[in-house]
C-alpha cells in the first residue's frame, strides 16, 4: 500500500520526531509519505523539517511563515490537495506512534467510499470510553514503555484481530478522491476544533462507511497538538488552553449555526445526524443576551430593537454574515418560532434546542403552543443534504 501521512505541527517538535521514528520503524513493507506543515512554529520545527527532507525521499513539509497561526482546517486540507502524491492519505497526530501492523490492518479494509480508523490506546488523561483502550504506557516521548505497549499488543492480538465498530476519529485513513468530493474540511472552524465532526456527518451524508479496525492501534498521548501541549500556551498536560477553550467555543457555536444541532454520535462515535430545518425566530421585547442564546439554533432572528452590538461583537468570531440572519425582515421560514424575551424561561430554551427533532417526531404541518413559544410549521423539509459539499473559494483557495 501506498499512503501519505498528513501531519500539521506547531511548536510540538518533540512529539513529530517520537511519531517520525514510529512510522519509519513500523511502516513495514508499506511506502510512506510523510507530509507535514509547520504551522509557524518556534521551537525548531521547520529547521527540522529540512533537515528530514534532505535525508528522507518520502518526507515533505510546507511552511506557514505568515506568523500567525492558520490551524490543522487549513493545514489539512492544504497538505491533502497540495503536497501528498499517494491516492491514500491518513489524518494523523503528531502524538501519535504507530504500532506494527497497523497499515496492514488498513490496507485490510480501505477502499473507495470506506474510511479506516486506527484504535487509540491512550493513558488516562481522559475518561475511558468503548472506541478506545486505556492503558499507560508514558504521557511524554522520554518515559514511553516501548516495550510493555509491545507485550500488551501481543497478549490481546487474537481478541482484537476479529473485532471491528463502526467510529472515525484520528487517525483515520481515506481515498483523497472522497475527501476532495466533498471539498474538504470547512473553513468555517479554523483554525481547529469540530472541523472532524462536521466532516465525517458530511462523509456520511455523502454515502461513505466507516471502519474502527482494532486490529491495526496507535498510542496517543493525546491533546499535545494545541489543546495540552506545553510549548504553545498550556500550562500542562492536565488542563485545557485558554486559547482551545476560546476556540472551541467559537467553533460549537458555528457548528449548531451550520448544523442546527450539537454535535451528536453514538457510544462508537459513529456520527448521528439529526435533521436540518429551516427555523426562523420572532422576538418580542428582545435584548441582546436572548439574541446571543437563540442566533445561533435558526436560520434567521427576528427582533424588534437594535442589534448592532450583539453583531458587532459576534461577527469577529465567524466567517457566516451574521447581518444576514439577525434583523427585522418578515420571517419566510418553513417553521416559526413566536416568544416573548420577557417571559422565556430555561425550559423554552431547551425546547428550541431540540425543535428538530420535535417537528421529525410530529411530521404534521400546523400551529402549537409548548411552553411559552408558539410554533407554526408551514413545511416540513430535512435540507441536512444541502450541507454536503464545502466550495473551496468560500475559504482558503486550494489546489
Amino acid at each position: 500500500m501506498k499512503i501519505s501521512f498528513i501531519q500539521p505541527s506547531r511548536n510540538n517538535l518533540k512529539y513529530l520526531k517520537w511519531s517520525y521514528n514510529s512510522i519509519r520503524k513500523n511502516q513495514g513493507n508499506h511506502e510512506v509519505e510523510i507530509c507535514v506543515a509547520d504551522d509557524a512554529s518556534t521551537d525548531g520545527t521547520w529547521e527540522w523539517c529540512q533537515e528530514m527532507m534532505n535525508k528522507d525521499s518520502h518526507f515533505k513539509a510546507i511552511l506557514n511563515d505568515t506568523g500567525k497561526r492558520l490551524g490543522h482546517t487549513i493545514l489539512y486540507d492544504r497538505l491533502i490537495n497540495e503536497v501528498a502524491t499517494k491516492d491514500i492519505a491518513m489524518i494523523y497526530h503528531a502524538d501519535m506512534y504507530l504500532c506494527p501492523e497497523a497499515l496492514n490492518a488498513i490496507e485490510k479494509y480501505i477502499q473507495k467510499g470506506v474510511i479506516v480508523s486506527l484504535t487509540r490506546i491512550e493513558p488516562p488523561l481522559h475518561p475511558d470510553g468503548p472506541e478506545k483502550i486505556l492503558q499507560d504506557f508514558g504521557v511524554e516521548p522520554e518515559e514511553f514503555n516501548e516495550d510493555g505497549l509491545f507485550a500488551f499488543l501481543q497478549s490481546t492480538d487474537s481478541e482484537r484481530e476479529i473485532k471491528t465498530t463502526e467510529g472515525i476519529f484520528a487517525p483515520w485513513a481515506f481515498y483523497r478522491s472522497d475527501f476532495q468530493e466533498i471539498g474538504g474540511h470547512d473553513p468555517l472552524y479554523a483554525p481547529q476544533s469540530k472541523e472532524d465532526s462536521d466532516i465525517f456527518n458530511r462523509f456520511q451524508l455523502n454515502g461513505v462507511k466507516f471502519i474502527q479496525t482494532w486490529e491495526g492501534c496507535v498510542y496517543h498521548m493525546t491533546c499535545r497538538g494545541s489543546r495540552r501541549n506545553t510549548v504553545d500556551k498550556a500550562k500542562n498536560i492536565y488542563e485545557d488552553s485558554p486559547e482551545w477553550l476560546a476556540q472551541n467555543m467559537r467553533s460549537t457555536r458555528n457548528f449548531i449555526r451550520k448544523w442546527g444541532s450539537m454535535v451528536a454520535h453514538d457510544k462508537f462515535m459513529k456520527p448521528v445526524i439529526p435533521p436540518k430545518y429551516d427555523i426562523g425566530i420572532e422576538i418580542k421585547n428582545s435584548n441582546t443576551n436572548i439574541v446571543e442564546a437563540l442566533e445561533i439554533w435558526c436560520s434567521y432572528i427576528k427582533v424588534d430593537n437594535d442589534m448592532s452590538s450583539y453583531l458587532h461583537k459576534e461577527q469577529k468570531n465567524t466567517i457566516i454574515d451574521l447581518e444576514e440572519r439577525v434583523g427585522e425582515k418578515e420571517l419566510q421560514n418553513d417553521i416559526i418560532v413566536s416568544l416573548d424575551a420577557l417571559k422565556i424561561t430555561k425550559q423554552d430554551y431547551v425546547y428550541i434546542q431540540q425543535l428538530p427533532l420535535i417537528v421529525q417526531d410530529s411530521g404534521e404541518v400546523g400551529e402549537f403552543e409548548l411552553g411559552n413559544l408558539h410554533i407554526t410549521i408551514n413545511k416540513i423539509e430535512d435540507r441536512v443534504k444541502e450541507l454536503v459539499h464545502i466550495n473551496p473559494k468560500a475559504g482558503i483557495e486550494v489546489g
